[in-house]
């Protein structure tokens, strides 16, 4: 099976600007999520960026690197014109990595292309980890997710779901012992057909009420395959609280 890794690293961040080029442990948090693709089994590793900085970097670390437009109204999007860049055919599989999950595991990075690699009926893969307390369950900003017995995703969303209505009714301090609640993690393989389709489909209704752009692909009936992760999700970077909690990690 042959895959390619993309990382989206954009500079601007409206809480963290300039956070791809940020450093941990002597070296730009790019290139160590770059170091984590080159980790993986994948043949080629590329950077999609909008800035010269980050392009300067990224190519003096002697990786392949692409410069995208600006104004992409997604991060499908810029991944859309990664791959077109790169020169991808229709039937190849991209990974997404992002450019500030510098702690993420190969293992897993190599899982999710596998998976879509052995569900030809998907044309997306993702991953989950099980939700363990009633905070996460309810936290709007933690995205779940329910599946069909064959693997499928059946919807993603911020509301707390599914919902234990006996239980539930009783008390929502914590979960049921049984509840399968998912947390979805942000890293999907994906074919190029289906990126090459997404950029040309308007904005969907889902899409536009959950927030959530893989409910586009689902409303236009693509297939996402989902499994549990391998490994626990790695902290990503959102924040600098979030920064020097990763350098504290790979300090000990």
């Amino acid at each position: 099976m042959n895959f390619n890794v993309i990382i989206p690293a954009r500079f601007s961040s409206s809480r963290f600007p300039g956070k791809p080029l940020k450093d941990i442990c002597g070296k730009p948090m790019v290139c160590h999520v770059i170091d984590r693709a080159r980790e993986s089994k994948s043949h080629r590793v590329a950077v999609a960026t909008d800035h010269e900085e980050i392009f300067e970097v990224v190519s003096s670390y002697n990786c392949e690197v692409f410069i995208t437009k600006e104004e992409h109204p997604s991060g499908t999007d810029r991944l859309q014109e990664a791959a077109s860049l790169m020169g991808l055919s229709d039937q190849e599989i991209v990974v997404n990595v992002q450019g500030d999950e510098p702690l993420i595991s190969p293992d897993v990075i190599n899982q999710v292309a596998l998976n879509l690699s052995n569900n030809p009926q998907c044309s997306v893969a993702t991953l989950f980890e099980k939700i363990e307390s009633s905070a996460d369950f309810f936290n709007p900003n933690i995205v779940k997710l329910t599946q069909a017995v064959n693997g499928e995703a059946l919807y993603f969303s911020r509301a707390p779901m599914p919902w234990a209505r006996n239980e539930f009714a009783e008390s929502t301090e914590s979960l049921p012992g049984d509840h399968p609640a998912k947390r979805h993690l942000g890293i999907y393989s994906y074919l190029v057909r289906a990126l090459n389709s997404f950029v040309h489909w308007p904005e969907t209704e889902l899409e536009q009420i959950e927030k959530l752009e893989q409910l586009r692909f689902i409303e236009n009936n693509h297939k996402i395959h989902v499994a549990e992760a391998c490994v626990s999700g790695a902290p990503g970077v959102d924040t600098p609280e979030d920064l020097e909690k990763v350098i504290q990690i790979l300090k000990g």
